[in-house]
């Protein structure tokens, strides 16, 4: 053991070393080496912990500032404009940030502790004139090993990294996997981790998926949706005066201040005749919504439309 402390201060330099030069002019030939060596090793161990706690606080500085970070609604930021965002939407989107910067904080901690406590240890081994070439090898063949029987694992967290990284979906947003669980399935997004998604369908049913197994996602909460409403009225009817009160209605929604800038980002636009049957005229009314409300964007036009139609003495088509 003092053959190997000793051999600790030879593998820095000897006399060229700072920390050993001291250390020989004040202590006798024999002690010298000894504790050169264990001051050495005390050293690097001591700059390890140091960089760990400075590595974990900044990771969970970034983390706090990235999960409490605002910013504009949505609405706001597709048009430019500064809005509130509706509390309900705010919360959602706050839980989004929250999970999605404590995952990848999660992940950066245990990261920076491996990198720099095993430096550290290789560090001191090879002050103490330990091997470790072969060390290296056994830790790479065990890898390996584990990595090979963990595939899937591996597979999960490599995903579900990416996932996270480039922000595909996250807490709140509305998304269809495709046949990752053995059939189409679209729900909303409950929890997000490395491993799995926890995804709620329209019928109550918790999906756990493992973030490996998804090849394809389909996002109906970026950016912004879109609410058409397809309005069928009697053939006879008359088309210019249909067009005229379907605008007036989607005039009116806009200038509504619940729902402009708020919830509809764009002026609604009428499109005009859809289909044509030998029963019905059908016109299509556009709408871009903030994510995840066209639902409730199209329920309120057509009540509208509906009463609308009904002053007009206008006939819905069957």
């Amino acid at each position: 053991m003092s053959e190997g402390l000793s051999n600790a201060c030879k593998a820095g330099g000897g006399e060229s070393d700072v920390l050993c030069g001291i250390v020989y002019s004040f202590l006798p030939a024999t002690w010298a080496p000894v504790i050169a060596g264990l001051l050495s090793i005390a050293l690097i161990l001591v700059i390890a912990f140091v960089l760990r706690k400075v590595a974990h606080r900044l990771i969970t500085r970034v983390v706090r500032r990235a999960a409490s970070s605002t910013g504009s609604s949505i609405a706001g930021r597709l048009r430019g404009r500064q809005t509130v965002q509706p509390e309900g939407l705010d919360a959602v989107a706050a839980e989004r940030r929250r999970q999605r910067a404590e995952t990848i904080g999660s992940v950066l901690r245990p990261v920076a502790s491996i990198v720099i406590v095993g430096t550290a240890v290789l560090t001191v081994l090879e002050r103490l004139s330990v091997p470790i070439a072969p060390l290296l090898t056994s830790v790479g063949i065990v890898g390996v090993a584990v990595g090979f029987g963990a595939q899937e694992l591996v597979k999960d967290f490599i995903a579900g990294m990416f996932m996270l990284l480039e922000d595909q979906y996250g807490v709140g947003d509305v998304i269809d996997v495709g046949a990752a669980v053995g059939a189409a399935t679209t729900g909303t997004v409950e929890a997000v981790t490395l491993r799995i998604t926890r995804v709620r369908d329209a019928d109550g049913r918790v999906w756990y998926i493992r973030n490996g197994t998804i090849t394809r996602v389909g996002n109906e909460s970026q950016g912004w949706s879109r609410a058409t409403v397809d309005v069928p009225v009697a053939y006879t009817a008359d088309v210019p005066q249909v067009r005229e009160l379907l605008g007036q209605v989607t005039g009116e929604i806009w200038d509504d201040p619940e729902y402009r800038d708020v919830v509809i980002v764009e002026e609604p636009q009428v499109w005009g005749i859809e289909q044509i049957s030998d029963t019905a005229l059908v016109f299509r009314i556009s709408v871009k919504t903030i994510p995840s409300c066209q639902a409730q964007v199209a329920r309120e036009i057509r009540l509208r439309v509906k009463a609308a139609l009904d002053r007009a003495s206008i006939t819905i088509a069957g």
